[in-house]
């Protein structure tokens, strides 16, 4: 069992195991097992007392994923004290070079897709998955300098900041502002609980801090804004010294459960049988705003964000470590899922085609930073073989 938990616990079996859940999603969706399955994403299970009334899709999406997102954000509370953008020196490299892997995508998307039934889908481009972009790093990217991971987890995490914004503020839907107020009233009571740990009745601290976070996820969904942002509230609340052990005990449970399920779920689509030409524009912009915006907003903004700095210091990455860091930060996948989900949640034609340009420039882009990761890392091993 420890074994398997370590292994989980990797950066490069989560992504495979990632990849294989979209790919078992898609395949099933296209063969006679789609009834049965859709038949169970689609049966609805309410809470007895309460409006909540979802499907198994959306309580995947809204009440798995909300721990994905605790997870998140217990890694950007630490590197955002303790870690690689604790100061504003550390951050602002990896933050314009972000604002590019933003902007750009933004803008490609829109200049494709930019009509009036698809222009709403112009923030499922701007994500980067850090699980699977790691992953990669890892598997392809030996030899490559620390400061190229360095600063692809920084961009990922800043990516994941404004991803969190994007779902708070773009998708809410008829705000309760009673239920809003309440659940952050529930976020302040559960840091008061995890700032009383470790006490001689920590089982009860614990407990307590559970039943208040499930509390806080349900007034989070009545109050009209996405169940997910409850879970990011409470990872930025918890106190810093059970932050890590929590997260450290949540991870495989994470990378080995939660995070397939979805992956699996949101795959789920059938591929339209149209010509190419009949496709939806948002299927091409993200396809081809994922790798190819990413790759140059990441890139050119990245060696902007370079030049900042004293003029007798050396960059501390290259152009073409940066092209390494853009091909892997067009790697959207998991938030990039969950936004097409959102931003066509009225048009389910829309949203499966715009899923599968998320499948497709993942993928992609996935390919491209195997091979530019695989190129510069060679380099830089040669190098030092020349060198001793």
């Amino acid at each position: 069992m420890s074994d398997s938990r370590n292994l989980l616990r990797t950066q490069q079996f989560p992504a495979v195991l990632l990849l294989l859940a979209a790919a078992l999603g898609l395949v099933l969706a296209n063969t006679p097992a789609f009834g049965p399955i859709d038949a169970v994403l689609g049966f609805h299970i309410a809470v007895p007392g309460t409006s909540i009334d979802l499907s198994v899709a959306h309580w995947i999406s809204s009440g798995l994923l909300a721990i994905f997102f605790f997870v998140v954000a217990m890694e950007l509370q630490y590197e955002l004290t303790r870690g690689e953008l604790n100061s504003f020196r550390k951050a602002l490299q990896p933050s314009i070079a972000a604002v590019g892997g933003v902007l750009v995508p933004i803008i490609i998307y829109l200049i494709i897709a930019g009509g009036e039934q698809t222009s709403s889908g112009w923030p499922i481009p701007t994500a980067t998955d850090i699980a699977f972009a790691l992953g990669v790093l890892a598997v392809f990217g030996k030899g490559l300098p620390s400061a190229v991971r360095v600063f692809l987890l920084a961009l990922a995490i800043l990516d994941d900041i404004i991803g969190i914004i994007f779902i708070a503020v773009l998708f809410a839907r008829d705000l309760n502002w009673l239920y809003l107020l309440l659940a952050v009233v529930g976020v302040v009571v559960f840091g008061v609980l995890s700032r009383m740990l470790p006490t001689k009745h920590s089982w009860l601290v614990v407990a307590a801090m559970v039943i208040v976070g499930v509390v806080v996820w349900g007034l989070m969904m009545s109050s009209g804004i996405h169940a997910t942002i409850a879970g990011v509230l409470l990872g930025l609340a918890i106190a810093q010294s059970p932050a890590m052990p929590t997260r450290h005990a949540l991870e495989p449970w994470v990378n080995g459960a939660i995070l397939p399920i979805f992956a699996f779920a949101a795959a789920f689509v059938v591929i339209p049988a149209v010509s190419p030409s009949e496709l939806s524009p948002a299927f091409f912009g993200i396809a081809i705003a994922l790798p190819v915006g990413k790759i140059i907003g990441i890139t050119v903004f990245g060696w902007i964000a370079m030049r900042i700095g004293p003029k007798d210091k050396a960059p501390a990455l290259t152009i073409t470590d940066l092209l390494a860091a853009g091909a892997l930060g067009g790697i959207g996948f998991t938030v990039s899922l969950l936004l097409a989900n959102l931003a066509f949640a009225d048009d389910p034609a829309v949203r499966d085609q715009a899923i599968l340009g998320v499948l497709v420039g993942s993928l992609v882009a996935l390919v491209l930073s195997g091979v530019v990761v695989s190129w510069r890392a060679a380099w830089y091993r040669r190098s030092a073989t020349t060198v001793s």
